[in-house]
């Protein structure tokens, strides 16, 4: 019985991981052309706590709507969206170390070198924390190619 459910979960999750993967460069397959799900990535910075964004307050970089809790955190992002966008899209970064492109889940995140990061869910970041250099090497190689090469 454990033997089927495990089976069960690695094929959900590599299902997930493959219908993720797309030519967008901004994850935002579950959350209607919002970025890090309508939540305000300044704000990771900020006060540390993954925090929605106002739907009053909002810019679009990279053909993305991006939403933020305050005039302030906004005009941030806009004088400098590259501070502040997470890495690889928002994309799962332990995924993406591996080659894949799975939703990044804006409440699993980590700050790394003053650069935001998310992961697919709590047990992923897990793994992905064990060795954030590691894995930040390798998916800073994947996720150009995944996105931005010929191929």
């Amino acid at each position: 019985m454990l033997q089927k459910l495990a089976i069960a979960i690695a094929l959900i999750f590599t299902a997930t991981i493959t219908s993720a993967a797309s030519d967008d460069s901004i994850y935002t397959k579950w959350s209607n052309n919002k970025a890090v799900g309508g939540y305000d990535t300044v704000e990771y910075f900020k006060s540390g706590v993954p925090t929605k964004g106002d739907k009053k307050l909002t810019t679009v970089y990279k053909d993305t709507e991006w939403f933020f809790a305050s005039q302030e955190n906004l005009d941030l992002f806009v004088a400098d969206p590259m501070k502040y966008a997470p890495q690889y899209g928002g994309y799962c970064a332990w995924a993406m170390a591996g080659g894949n492109a799975a939703k990044g889940d804006p409440k699993q995140w980590a700050i790394v070198d003053g650069k935001l990061y998310l992961n697919y869910d709590r047990s992923i970041k897990k793994k992905w924390d064990a060795d954030r250099p590691g894995f930040i090497v390798k998916a800073d190689v994947v996720y150009p190619k995944k996105f931005t090469d010929d191929e």
